[in-house]
């Protein structure tokens, strides 16, 4: 019996404010298909990857709060794949150390750990097809580490690849943040985001 839901990752599974509406996470809507009496703690940041949110102390605080039959889901990559020192890990590197990190603080409090890997990004060639491994190995990297330590892992980034490629170009763009200049009160320039959901991407 599941008894509270903690997110680690960035900000494709984080809990928006109406600051950034419509972007929308993951986790933000996942109370909707779930008991009422299961809670559901988000700890995703923008930016982060998994050496800053460790770094932060964000596991740390999860670590204190997370117990026993509780699920730990865990989705990280965009910001790992950053050539950015600050936030950079090597997929067969620290990005797998630190992913092991997660997994053995859910598994020390009795708490099953799930991997998913990173969304996939609206990014097409000129012929409209579907560009091919934008997260490079990370995806890869991830699903090894599942098989290795007998953990599960969603492969989130397979599934919307394959969403994407078959909904096509144009159609797809209503499940980001396509925004058309003065759509939405916090985005008065519009914008052509391939990475972030809007609420419309989430079902």
């Amino acid at each position: 019996m599941i008894r509270n839901i903690f997110w680690a990752g960035d900000s494709i599974v984080k809990k928006n404010t109406i600051e950034t509406f419509p972007q929308t996470g993951i986790g933000q809507v996942m109370y909707l298909y779930l008991q009422p009496d299961v809670k559901v703690y988000n700890y995703a940041e923008n930016g982060r990857s998994t050496k800053t949110f460790i770094e932060e102390g964000r596991l740390d605080q999860i670590d204190t709060e997370i117990g026993k039959q509780d699920f730990l889901f865990i989705q990280f990559g965009h910001n790992d794949e950053n050539e950015d020192i600050t936030r950079h890990t090597d997929a067969y590197g620290d990005y797998q150390k630190n992913l092991k990190q997660f997994i053995t603080t859910a598994e020390k409090r009795g708490a099953y750990p799930v991997l998913l890997t990173p969304l996939y990004q609206h990014l097409f060639d000129s012929r409209g097809l579907i560009q091919d491994k934008v997260h490079g190995a990370y995806p890869d990297a991830m699903k090894e580490l599942a098989d290795e330590l007998n953990v599960p892992c969603i492969d989130l980034c397979e599934s919307s690849k394959n969403l994407l490629a078959k909904m096509g170009d144009e159609p797809s763009k209503k499940w980001f943040m396509h925004l058309k200049p003065g759509e939405y009160k916090n985005y008065p320039d519009g914008l052509a985001d391939n990475t972030h959901l809007k609420y419309e991407g989430l079902w």
